[in-house]
């Protein structure tokens, strides 16, 4: 679906200990990292089975009821990629990975920067006291179906959004290329602005935007707005939001 995480999805999982070290213990997660402002990620653990098909190596992820997300700090952290290059958007059809499934090219925090404003990245975080010693990319098995619903949904920061539905709250991510299907005539607009145009008969928005529209009109409401969703539960990835005119 889009560079590594998406070639199929998948999501973290809580893993055992390090030996200790100089009296510090670190815990090893594994799963979807997001961006969370500057040298900054977010991760919900997951459990992870490593499995081997067509002689290649990935990782099945499962979630884990009640998982907290875990927010690091991966400044000061080792980067492994499995792309053949640092710099690399895909693997272009080859992979650097050791016997564990793991990425081996070394590289730096400021290119792991760089993959996550691209979006969600599978990855393998050793990490001890909110700081990331070390995050290892990796291949996800596959995601689990995704999940279409109304609720409502509000802008947090960057690419963060809170969606509740039928009681619970779930925290979601997007990128620019996340579809947002407006109502409106405009994909700038207001939300629910004007006339709506663009609405199908069930009051669901049909002009079609991007994540940046998205963005544009979400972080100036102050309060959280009707929508359906469109969205990846294990990478938590938004693929579509839709502006709901009315109670339609």
């Amino acid at each position: 679906m889009r560079s590594l995480v998406f070639a199929s999805a998948a999501a973290l999982a809580l893993c055992g200990f390090a030996a200790p070290a100089q009296a510090t213990t670190s815990q090893v997660s594994y799963g979807y990292a997001w961006a969370d402002g500057s040298g900054s990620l977010r991760v919900v653990p997951m459990t992870a089975k490593l499995t081997k098909r067509d002689g290649y190596l990935f990782y099945k992820l499962k979630r884990v009821p009640g998982a907290r997300e875990l927010k690091l700090d991966y400044r000061g952290a080792a980067y492994t990629r499995v792309t053949l290059a640092c710099d690399l958007k895909e693997t272009e059809g080859r992979i650097a990975v050791d016997r564990k499934g793991l990425g081996k090219t070394a590289c730096k925090p400021k290119d792991l920067a760089a993959t996550l404003a691209r979006g969600p990245q599978a990855v393998r975080v050793e990490h001890s006291g909110g700081k990331a010693l070390r995050v290892s990319e990796f291949f996800p098995a596959g995601e689990s179906k995704a999940v279409t619903a109304r609720g409502t949904l509000k802008w947090v920061n960057g690419n963060t959004l809170l969606f509740t539905a039928n009681g619970r709250t779930t925290k979601l991510g997007y990128t620019w290329l996340t579809a947002f299907s407006r109502v409106t005539a405009k994909c700038g607009a207001g939300w629910l602005t004007g006339r709506p145009v663009n609405a199908d008969r069930n009051g669901l928005g049909k002009k079609e935007c991007t994540g940046h529209d998205l963005t544009k009109v979400m972080k100036k409401l102050k309060y959280p707005v009707l929508v359906k969703v469109d969205y990846l539960p294990d990478s938590r990835y938004v693929n579509q939001v839709w502006e709901i005119y009315g109670d339609a």
